[in-house]
């Protein structure tokens, strides 16, 4: 075992000393830690995005702790520690790359998804018992856009999927209609909200045709809508002006001056 490694897991069972450790830390169980799993994944991917080295190091180390503490949980209740976590992961990986361990052989990257899936089918079957849908195993915990992803591609495993992206674009636009009628009608609110989800369901779709990451694309959406309504408020403050003073048509010549100054600046 790596000194920093054994260093971390004594780090961690300190804190969690009933005696002497962090009171924080000490009032933490598996339900109440979630949240910064989920938070420590999203600024690794962050760190990623933006191409920083040294805070992709440091938020990697932000989500191994994380890891390092739920495993500390299950140790101190007898269940599993985390030395269980990572050889249970060595095993599944040595089990689903038969072609790299086990001498089997795998023509393309196509023919190794598809054994992939055939593998992970086979792992889902043995764990969901009576369940035998298509869908069974997928996990209610993470992101609903990543699940409506899973969902459609394990749909796609049995055949129901559009051949070619035309069908999302016509179910796109479908529900586009929908949504623009119940607000038309002046529906309430369980109503737009259902239509609403079955556009975002599509869009995840669009996504999944297109094989983009949905999330990724939403994260460079919400970064380029920040970097210009920031631009906005700079040229403001440079004119003398307050953006909450302008009106709607003002505030809209302004963000397309932004657009075509970020088109001129850029290299491609």
């Amino acid at each position: 075992m790596s000194t920093a490694l054994e260093a971390l897991l004594d780090t961690m069972r300190a804190l969690r000393d009933k005696n002497s450790g962090c009171p924080w830390d000490l009032q933490q169980d598996f339900r109440s830690l979630a949240p910064y799993a989920i938070e420590e994944a999203y600024e690794v991917a962050d760190a990623i995005e933006r191409g920083n080295l040294e805070d992709i190091k440091d938020e990697l180390g932000d989500l191994l702790f994380q890891v390092v503490f739920q495993a500390q949980l299950a140790s101190e209740q007898g269940m599993f520690d985390f030395f269980d976590v990572a050889d249970a992961i060595n095993r599944k990986m040595l089990r689903r790359h038969p072609h790299v361990f086990a001498g089997a052989q795998i023509a393309d990257a196509e023919a190794k998804t598809e054994a992939w899936e055939r593998l992970k089918a086979a792992e889902r079957k043995q764990k969901s018992g009576n369940d035998a849908s298509a869908l069974a195993g997928i996990s209610s915990g993470i992101p609903e856009w990543q699940r409506a992803h899973k969902l459609q591609a394990r749909a796609a495993t049995v055949g129901f999927d559009w051949p070619d992206v035309s069908g999302v674009f016509q179910k796109l636009n479908e529900e586009i209609q929908e949504v623009e009628a119940e607000f038309a009608k002046g529906r309430g609110h369980a109503a737009l909200e259902d239509e609403i989800g079955d556009i975002l369901f599509v869009c995840v779709n669009l996504a999944r045709h297109a094989q983009v990451d949905f999330g990724t694309a939403l994260r460079r959406a919400n970064a380029k809508f920040e970097r210009r309504f920031r631009a906005m408020e700079a040229a403001c403050i440079m004119s003398g002006n307050s953006l909450s003073a302008m009106d709607l048509q003002a505030q809209e010549a302004l963000w397309q001056q932004v657009k075509r100054q970020e088109a001129a600046n850029d290299p491609v």
